[in-house]
């Protein structure tokens, strides 16, 4: 066990993570400085005159890796943001990418902006501004760089970010892709709004596809029923809470926010409980439940499953021996330290890591990537076709069953159901579902494989150094 006179910050906890994994690997000690280190760090800071004086602002964009180009990554908007988290979220991209088999490096980029400060129009100017010093320096691009939505940005900004890079370069017939997780109108794809929480529903649903990874947990059965806390009711948290709710049967037994926290063992309703977010700003209020003002002690209530989905670093030092949940999924971006990562092993707890669970966002980012490059929607091309050919099969069966002595008839919705073609979002959560299984699928295979592999986040390092390591050995390093 790793041993910590201090709370790791979240930079030193990824450096920690990757430092346990490629001590069990044999990379030549220049290769596994290279894959370590981040390529370069951009800071910029410019003014923007807002409320009739110049405000200025401070923006990082990191590059982590560029054994694959371009290099893919988001941009958030914090008062936390910093050079030294910036770097570690760009290492993180590089590991996520490999392990999910998207084509890109790793990047990450940040603003230092509270976004609740400023009115629309403003929060256009900065963005606009910031979009231009990135993409004047080709830190925005189609092949060499390519933000997306986090933390405090969304749909609204990389529309903005598109727009301006488009200005900027209005020969340019790929402009569009120079960023994703822009609204369906501006190049977006169906989708890409909830793959994040769509892709940690895909990542537990095919944890519990294997009765032997359920077992390290001491649960039992599928997901029907499990108690499951999520830490967060943002873009991630919301989508997740409400799929694993609605269409898997979970009972979302607690809800944390800033202003507090939600608890309910029948079962929160997690629509009504993001309406009331929305309208007043916190969980505080809200009639169904017990409200807890010391959310974060929620943390450690007693659960089947719990999904840390907003901040870096809630699950640490100080509070890793009280957490209960047998099973968390990490939705957010290093929710838990490499000191409570420790203590939680220790105890038997089993995490599904953040580089897996969240890797819906860059999965569909990809598949938005290369729509906009081909210039054409998923399931334009062979949507009708797949109909004709199914209509065939239709009508033959049809046919069939008007055969009295066969005595069997189709049922009432077979047709309707059989007819209808995919469409973009159908395709797009089947390429999805497909990403997710396939890369739990080579972390198991680690994980069962090796001894010397206790735990998943170690299995899934090995996974992404080793693909990062093959792609610079092909490049001649």
């Amino acid at each position: 066990m790793l041993q910590h006179s201090k709370e790791p910050s979240f930079r030193e906890s990824v450096d920690l993570m990757f430092n346990r994994a490629v001590a069990l690997m044999k990379l030549p000690a220049g290769l596994e400085e290279k894959i370590r280190v981040c390529n370069a760090t951009y800071t910029v800071r410019f003014g923007v005159r807002l409320r009739g004086q110049i405000h200025t602002f401070t923006g990082y964009r990191s590059v982590h890796s560029e054994h694959m180009e371009p290099v893919k990554g988001g941009i958030r908007y914090s008062l936390g943001v910093n050079q030294d988290e910036v770097e570690a979220l760009a290492a993180l991209m590089t590991y996520k990418c490999a392990l999910v088999d998207a084509p890109f490096g790793g990047s990450k980029g940040g603003l230092c902006i509270d976004p609740r400060e400023y009115e629309e129009h403003e929060l256009e100017l900065i963005t606009r501004r910031f979009a231009y010093e990135l993409a004047k320096r080709d830190l925005i691009h189609p092949s060499q760089n390519v933000p997306a939505p986090d933390m405090g940005t969304g749909e609204r900004e990389m529309a903005w970010i598109a727009d301006q890079y488009a200005r900027m370069n209005t020969t340019d017939i790929n402009a569009r892709a120079c960023v994703t997780g822009k609204p369906i109108n501006a190049g977006g794809i169906q989708g890409r709004v909830e793959a994040t929480g769509r892709g940690v529903q895909y990542a537990l649903q095919e944890f519990f596809r294997h009765p032997e990874d359920v077992a390290k947990t001491g649960l039992s059965g599928g997901l029907r029923g499990k108690r499951i806390i999520v830490q967060g009711l943002g873009n991630v948290g919301y989508h997740a809470a409400k799929f694993l709710s609605e269409e898997d049967g979970a009972l979302i037994t607690g809800i944390i926010e800033r202003d507090g926290a939600l608890v309910d063992e029948k079962g929160l309703n997690v629509e009504a409980v993001r309406s009331w977010i929305a309208t007043h700003g916190g969980v505080k209020g809200y009639g169904d439940g017990t409200y807890v003002e010391q959310g974060n002690k929620v943390l450690e209530s007693a659960c089947d499953i719990l999904i840390p989905a907003a901040l870096e670093g809630v699950i640490n030092m100080g509070n890793a021996d009280r957490i209960k949940a047998p099973l968390i999924i990490e939705a957010a971006n290093g929710p838990v330290t490499a000191g409570g990562d420790d203590i939680l092993r220790d105890k038997g707890v089993v995490i599904i890591p953040d580089m897996y669970a969240n890797a819906g966002g860059v999965t569909v980012s990809y598949f938005e990537w290369v729509k906009n490059l081909s210039h054409i929607r998923f399931g334009r091309m062979g949507r009708r076709q797949e109909e004709a050919r199914h209509q065939l099969i239709v009508e033959e069966l049809e046919r069939l069953s008007k055969d009295k002595e066969l005595g069997w008839t189709l049922s009432p919705d077979f047709k309707t159901k059989y007819l209808r073609g995919a469409d973009e979002l159908e395709l797009v959560r089947s390429g999805l579902d497909d990403t997710m299984r396939v890369a739990y699928q080579a972390m198991r295979e680690v994980w069962h494989a090796r001894d010397d592999v206790q735990d998943l986040r170690t299995a899934a390092y090995l996974v992404s150094i080793g693909k990062v390591a093959a792609s610079y050995r092909a490049k001649g390093l």
